[in-house]
């Protein structure tokens, strides 16, 4: 992260174990960044579904069609039904 400093949070013996990672470490402190100076305007989650969906589109694909090969993916993962 760019222009970042250190800094020293309190947390559970737990959540200081996992924060030994550098790439949690890393994640986290992008998270709070992001809580404690949040941007207007969508997420870049939702700008990468955004895109993907209008990629989706682009080759003809529907709603329908996206909502089918998810509740086939999903039963084919859970062993189930589809929900």
């Amino acid at each position: 992260m760019p222009d970042t400093v250190p800094v020293t949070l309190e947390v559970e013996p737990s959540a200081a174990a996992a924060l030994g990672d550098p790439r949690t470490r890393a994640a986290m402190g992008r998270l709070v960044s992001r809580v404690l100076n949040p941007h207007s305007g969508p997420s870049e989650l939702a700008r990468a579904i955004a895109e993907a969906k209008a990629e989706a589109r682009a080759t003809g694909l529907t709603d329908a069609d996206i909502d089918a090969e998810l509740a086939a993916y999903n039963t084919e993962r859970r062993g189930g039904p589809a929900a």
